[in-house]
């Protein structure tokens, strides 16, 4: 089953460039394009499709409200398309909901790498540059509410650790050799940190690790 990806930039050429080297992949199917955020909100709900690959900056609705709309409706992953000089937004999209981002200079195959790994219903964090960034955004910005410390107390001190590593931007195997366990295990423990904590991919999680301060930026 190919997967279903709505394309929204408000330049026409990104936006078709991004289309026709996701279009040509076996196993994608660009289903719609779009202009600007509603027009992207309006594409998503018309074709449901899998992905959205949503510009930050975008007329009529913004990328990042745009987003908020699209993952509280739900059944679609965001993937968010950024610039350098557009990274105070990152922060803000991830907290949107969406599964992560890309630079708009992107290569050809880690675009279509991207878009399958969100697809999957993984987040692309790690590992990246994605997580450095996060890290950048809470050491300077207003941390907005999120799990209070308290709901911290729920998790077992093993899943703490693994919540710890996983803010570091670690992969379940490089998590299971730093706490010496299987994959399985490590797979168990992440499941048990969102299910916990109410949060909904890796991107919350590493979200609510800063935010709860049981990690800070630039730690190791």
């Amino acid at each position: 089953m190919s997967v279903r990806v709505v394309v929204a930039d408000d330049q026409e050429l990104v936006r078709a460039g991004f289309a026709m080297i996701l279009d040509a992949q076996p196993d994608i199917e660009v289903v719609a394009e779009a202009g600007d955020g509603a027009e992207a909100v309006a594409a998503v709900r018309e074709h449901r499709p899998d992905v959205l690959l949503l510009d930050i900056r975008m007329p009529v609705m913004d990328g990042i409200e745009a987003a908020r709309v699209v993952c509280a409706e739900g059944g679609c992953r965001v993937l968010m398309l950024t610039t350098f000089d557009l990274d105070d937004y990152v922060y803000d999209a991830l907290r949107a909901g969406a599964s992560g981002f890309l630079l708009k200079d992107v290569r050809r195959d880690d675009l279509v790498h991207a878009v399958r790994v969100v697809a999957a219903g993984e987040s692309l964090l790690a590992p990246s540059v994605t997580t450095k960034l996060i890290a950048q955004f809470t050491s300077g910005a207003p941390r907005p509410a999120g799990p209070p410390p308290e709901r911290l107390a729920a998790l077992t001190a093993r899943e703490r650790e693994t919540l710890r590593l996983l803010a570091r931007g670690l992969s379940n195997a490089e998590i299971a050799q730093e706490l010496v366990v299987s994959e399985h295990t490590v797979k168990t423990h992440v499941s048990n940190v969102l299910t916990k904590l109410g949060l909904r991919d890796r991107v919350q999680a590493v979200i609510a690790a800063y935010e709860t301060g049981l990690t800070v930026p630039g730690a190791s």
